[in-house]
């Protein structure tokens, strides 16, 4: 599985890397087929301290999943995106289960 991490328009240091490849990688307890990740991370230009945004776009066999959020800190934004596609991701796996 690959994760593969875009910051748009500023350098991500080794410490977020990091966070994100362990928290990505804990996803595949919940489905074990995920081809990659592609984590993109953003910072909006405005008065509202919320301003840091990420998108996770997981990418499975016969299909992909978004997910956006926006907080505080790229870690909590993450944290929270994490938490999002664990439930999509269970969701996906009981799908599949029924329709065998």
């Amino acid at each position: 599985m690959k994760v593969n991490v875009h910051a748009v328009n500023f350098a991500v240091d080794k410490k977020l890397l990091d966070f994100i490849q362990e928290r990505m990688v804990k996803l595949e307890k919940y489905y074990d087929k995920i081809v990659s990740f592609d984590v993109f991370l953003k910072v909006e230009k405005t008065s509202e301290k919320e301003n840091k945004i990420v998108e996770v776009k997981i990418h499975v066999p016969g299909d992909d999943f978004m997910v956006k959020k926006q907080c505080k800190t790229f870690e909590e934004a993450i944290e929270v995106s994490a938490e999002s596609l664990e439930r999509l991701l269970i969701k996906r796996k009981e799908k599949i289960r029924t329709n065998i």
